[in-house]
C-alpha cells in the first residue's frame, strides 16, 4: 500500500453488532485508526482522536476506530474514554483488512488518513501525535 492508492473497502460491526461499510464515510477526511485495548501507545491516543474529533467534526473530518480485540473490552474503553466517533471492531477480519492497508507486521497503533477523494493520504505507523495529526488534517480540509 502506497500513498495516493485508493482505500481498500471492507464492511465491519459496530460495538451493537451493526455493519458498516467503509464507503458510508466517502467524502470526509477519514482518519482511520487500528488499534487495540491492551496497547498502551493505542490508550495514550484516544483522548486526542476524541478531541480532534470535536474540534474537526463540523469541517468534515471523521475518525472510525478499527479494534483488533474483544467486543466486551472495547464497549468498556469506549465508555470510559468518552468516545464520540464509530468503532467497528474485528478480530481476524480487522488485522487482514490492516493488512490491506498496508500494515504488514500487524503493528498497533496504525492509522491511514484518507483524503475526501477517498485516496490515502497519510500513513502513521506507531503513536499519531497531535501536531502531524493537526497538519495532516489542515492540508485536506
Amino acid at each position: 500500500t502506497s500513498l495516493n492508492q485508493d482505500m481498500s473497502e471492507f464492511t465491519l460491526p459496530d460495538l451493537k453488532g451493526v455493519k458498516h461499510n467503509i464507503t458510508e464515510w466517502q467524502g470526509n477526511v477519514t482518519i482511520l485508526n487500528f488499534w487495540a485495548t491492551w496497547c498502551p501507545p493505542c490508550q495514550k491516543e484516544t483522548p486526542l482522536f476524541v478531541d480532534l474529533q470535536e474540534e474537526y467534526g463540523k469541517r468534515g473530518v471523521q475518525f472510525i476506530g478499527v479494534a483488533i480485540d474483544d467486543l466486551q473490552k472495547v464497549v468498556d474503553f469506549t465508555d470510559t474514554y468518552g468516545v464520540n466517533y464509530p468503532m467497528l471492531v474485528g478480530a481476524e477480519d480487522a488485522i487482514s483488512i490492516a493488512k490491506q492497508y498496508g500494515n504488514r507486521f500487524g503493528s498497533l497503533p496504525y492509522t491511514v488518513v484518507i483524503n475526501r477523494q477517498g485516496k490515502i493520504s497519510h500513513i502513521q505507523n506507531g503513536e499519531l501525535k497531535r501536531d502531524i495529526a493537526e497538519k495532516t488534517i489542515n492540508t485536506l480540509l
